[in-house]
């Protein structure tokens, strides 16, 4: 894609103990910046009516059924990137994450320092042209009707409409775009001359990095965030949510709805078909995660062995 820029050396790789919160803050407005100066406005919307009012929508599990990054993983594995072996891990994470609902803070930080490595050496145009592909197969038919809905109503209204996400920003604006939102924010990975490092510009955009990236957005678009909104599912991202004037939880987990309902907070959940066979098919459902993590094992074995 023309225009885009390369993001090479941007990233510190200094964790001694003293300054590591100081770092960590740094790689999250980092990651922020440089996801807010990705974003581009997709036609839906060139010329909003209220120019000071927008929506902000975290994707997986709010917009999407599951994570957005796995099903990419899914599609990139079938496609030969990468192995079997790598797709377990994966695999391991997405059914914790639909199981459980929430995302465990020690699969982020692994995700964070082995994040898009499986795309070294890929082009930006490559990854863009499957992501077009993947879309239709794998995320497409996992679109909440609920909160596509929502996102809507403050298109009529004449507000923008962003997507913001730990998934790769070229992902995030293919679904932005498919769905006729405005744009999307997301993790920004390090590419020369178009062909990704494997590394990223600081952090995932992930919890505070995703309230870092609206403020820049704010402050380039000249948003009032008083009068903004926010959606997500996960109590990961209340420093996003805390930013606006309107914050809305959608298929919360335990954190988030407790607080959403001590602060008066809007709450919608469109899980509820889901919801009502959900006790009864948790130990099934971990059992078949686990038989096929245990399936996928035993072929990355047999590839490696052959």
């Amino acid at each position: 894609m023309e225009g885009r820029r390369d993001y090479a050396g941007s990233v510190s790789h200094d964790y001694r103990p003293g300054p590591r919160r100081i770092d960590l803050q740094r790689r999250s407005i980092l990651a922020g910046e440089a996801a807010a100066a990705e974003a581009e406005v997709e036609a839906a919307l060139d010329v909003p009516e209220d120019r000071e009012t927008a929506a902000f929508f975290d994707v997986d599990n709010t917009v999407m059924q599951g994570a957005s990054i796995f099903h990419l993983a899914k599609g990139l594995h079938k496609r030969k990137f990468f192995t079997t072996r790598d797709i377990v891990g994966a695999a391991y994470k997405q059914a914790y994450f639909r199981i459980v609902g929430v995302e465990d803070p020690e699969h982020v930080a692994e995700a964070r320092d082995g994040a898009l490595g499986f795309i070294a050496g890929h082009t930006v145009a490559e990854l863009e042209e499957l992501g077009e592909e993947i879309f239709d197969e794998a995320m497409a038919h996992r679109i909440w009707p609920g909160t596509r809905a929502l996102a809507q109503l403050h298109l009529d209204r004449g507000q923008r409409v962003w997507l913001v996400t730990a998934a790769p920003i070229e992902i995030a604006q293919i679904i932005a775009r498919r769905l006729g939102l405005t744009g999307a924010m997301g993790t920004v990975a390090e590419h020369v001359d178009g062909v990704y490092t494997g590394k990223l510009v600081g952090e995932m955009l992930h919890g505070p990095a995703k309230a870092e990236a609206i403020k820049a957005l704010a402050a380039r678009e000249g948003l009032d965030l008083s009068r903004c909104s926010a959606y997500s599912d996960s109590s990961n991202d209340l420093p996003m949510l805390g930013l606006v004037g309107d914050p809305v939880a959608i298929n919360p987990d335990k954190r988030l709805r407790e607080h959403a309902r001590a602060q008066g907070w809007r709450i919608r959940d469109y899980r509820t078909g889901r919801k009502a066979a959900r006790t009864g098919l948790l130990m099934a459902a971990g059992a078949g995660a686990v038989a096929g993590a245990v399936a996928a094992a035993g072929t990355a074995r047999r590839t490696l062995r052959g």
